[in-house]
């Protein structure tokens, strides 16, 4: 394999999967959830996981675990929190959440390891906080070409409409970053070639493709959308008293809504398989999506464990970076200076 990797807030390791798709060695992990870190052990055995607050792991302690020096890193990855930053969070999250300075915890291992290559993956919201735009002044002052994007995932062949903040980071100026990621003008995937893809490479007695648990209210609800439709087609004896007081249309508009098969499905949040949280049932049949159904739209591969309960797994499936979006980015920058990168 081409060179190595550390993977930064680590969640249950999809980047991670897509950074070992894309060729490198993962050597090391941090991540502050147990349950996540429970996923990340089962899927990634071979990767060393600090379970910690990264703020109290000194950058020279994982140096020294993993033998590294300065610059021997090809890529450090970093997703930090982004519930302050995300418009999902507006009027419930203030912009002076402390979660959001976690942001700055990356460039401390940036000062130390030096690597090679830098991704940050968040919600579009922190490109336009003054966070980004001091982390790109930092980058820039440690010697690191900067370029940073609001991409869709659907551009890297994922089928699920995602709107993602990427800054990428090399060190020095000889290696040109791309002024586009992704492509979007590929093919593009749909809920029905991801279903068809999981089907033929599933196994059997999965657990994850359990149909959740409804009550008869929302079981009478998801039987009364049809295909293609929303909350809006629901009869008035079926509809929330909640959203029957909603001042605009858009608000909540794609509770109890269907996937549509030949589409991109809608973002996977950390509700992924509510119905009531979003246009999470099955695109014909009489039920919510499965968390596999949802992993699955996040790239996932078929066989990819999970831990903890079904909330739990949910959130876990949400939170994370769609796996192929994660292979091709590193792949694009990889390529950028493959002549450096250590074998």
């Amino acid at each position: 394999m081409n060179g190595s990797a550390i993977d930064l807030f680590a969640g249950a390791g999809g980047a991670t999967q897509g950074i070992r798709d894309a060729g490198l060695r993962v050597i090391g992990a941090v991540e502050f959830d147990s349950t996540a870190a429970k996923t990340y052990r089962l899927n990634h055995p071979e990767t060393t996981l600090w379970e910690t607050d990264i703020r109290q792991l000194p950058a020279a302690e994982m140096m020294r675990v993993l033998k590294l020096n300065p610059r021997q890193l090809t890529l450090l990855k970093a997703c930090p929190p982004c519930q302050g930053f995300s418009t999902l969070a507006e009027g419930r999250v203030s912009s002076d959440d402390p979660r959001n300075e976690l942001v700055r915890e990356t460039v401390r291992f940036v000062r130390a390891l030096r690597p090679l290559h830098v991704m940050i993956e968040n919600v579009p919201g922190l490109g336009r906080d003054s966070r980004s735009r001091e982390l790109k002044l930092t980058l820039h002052g440690l010697g690191y070409a900067v370029r940073d994007y609001v991409v869709d995932a659907r551009d890297f062949g994922v089928p699920q409409r995602r709107r993602r903040y990427i800054l990428l980071a090399t060190r020095g100026s000889r290696h040109p970053l791309p002024e586009t990621l992704g492509d979007p003008d590929s093919p593009r995937a749909t809920v029905r070639s991801a279903f068809e893809e999981m089907a033929d490479e599933g196994v059997g007695d999965d657990p994850l493709m359990a149909v959740p648990r409804v009550s008869q209210i929302v079981q009478d609800r998801i039987e009364a959308v049809p295909v293609g439709g929303t909350r809006f087609d629901l009869p008035r004896e079926l509809q929330l008293e909640c959203h029957r007081r909603l001042k605009s249309a858009r608000d909540a508009g794609g509770a109890y809504g269907r996937l549509r098969w030949d589409e991109a499905a809608p973002t996977m949040t950390t509700r992924c398989t509510t119905p009531s949280c979003g246009p999470f049932v099955h695109p014909d049949l009489n039920r919510p999506i499965t968390l596999r159904e949802a992993a699955t739209i996040q790239t996932f591969p078929p066989t990819y464990q999970f831990a903890g309960t079904r909330g739990l797994i949910e959130r876990q499936i949400g939170n994370a970076v769609p796996v192929r979006m994660a292979t091709q980015i590193v792949t694009t920058l990889i390529a950028t200076s493959r002549d450096e990168v250590q074998v």
